[in-house]
């Protein structure tokens, strides 16, 4: 892999055809679909991502805050890697990623999945925290800021799994923080895409945890109405549902494959 790609590809499961490509929710890496990559049905290859600055891509020269570069990263290390089409589904920050994916590289998606997330930009105090954050963050050199997101994002039944919650924490606690401090910028800056999204032409997910704080049912619904679907409502689950429920989400990302790729 070229070393000026700030991105990081792994294979989660091998298999033969077009692959499926997942990218990670912010502060976390992508260990977050280890769970979820050997329950997928059929064959497809599951890819993940480590994005800029974030996990194995810690260590990479950081463009200017942007999830547009994060966007040519992942299409990057993709066609390193021999691949010209991917089913792509993105949870929380990478679908933000996901979606300016679809924009900048439209050939190279051919199936989109939306995991709580959304296509709209940020309101302006949701922009204003994630500067301030950012600037905490990098201030202390340490990520205690963001430790809180280990039981904030998560649903009340995982809650109460103190494995589960040890386990994001334990994501939390490896991030860099320049990565952590790059990547809220990043998201700060998105645009709104939901013309992006009203323009894709392939097939749509969009899931959603019942109990999601950051992207609640409601806004998955606006979410899958512009393309004039239903959201999948996982129940019980909060906002990292591939960590709390990996097995509804492998099986509608198994049923997205096979909607993309006849």
């Amino acid at each position: 892999m070229p070393t000026d790609i700030p991105a990081v590809l792994h294979v989660l499961r091998p298999g033969t055809g077009t692959p499926l490509v997942l990218l990670h929710a912010f502060p976390v890496d992508a260990r977050l679909w280890e769970d979820v990559a050997p329950l997928v049905p059929g064959d497809a290859p599951v890819l993940a991502v480590d994005l800029p600055g974030l996990g194995a891509a810690r260590d990479v020269t950081l463009p200017e805050p942007a999830l547009e570069a994060s966007a040519d990263a992942v299409a990057a290390v993709l066609a390193d890697a021999g691949h010209a089409r991917a089913v792509v589904a993105g949870l929380s920050m990478g679908g933000y990623v996901a979606l300016a994916l679809v924009e900048r590289h439209p050939d190279l998606v051919v199936g989109l999945g939306l995991l709580d997330t959304k296509a709209t930009a940020d309101p302006e105090d949701a922009h204003a925290n994630r500067l301030r954050v950012a600037d905490v963050v990098e201030r202390s050199g340490t990520v205690d800021e963001v430790l809180p997101m280990a039981t904030a994002l998560l649903g009340d039944a995982t809650r109460a799994r103190p494995e589960v919650v040890s386990r994001v924490e334990g994501w939390i606690r490896s991030q860099p923080p320049a990565g952590v401090a790059w990547s809220q910028r990043a998201m700060a800056a998105r645009p709104d895409r939901t013309a992006v999204l009203a323009g894709f032409g392939g097939p749509v997910l969009v899931l959603v945890g019942e109990q999601d704080g950051p992207t609640p049912v409601e806004v998955a619904r606006a979410t899958a109405a512009v393309v004039g679907g239903e959201p999948v409502v996982v129940p019980g689950a909060g906002h990292l549902t591939a960590v709390e429920t990996p097995e509804p989400v492998a099986a509608a990302l198994g049923a997205l494959v096979v909607r993309s790729v006849p």
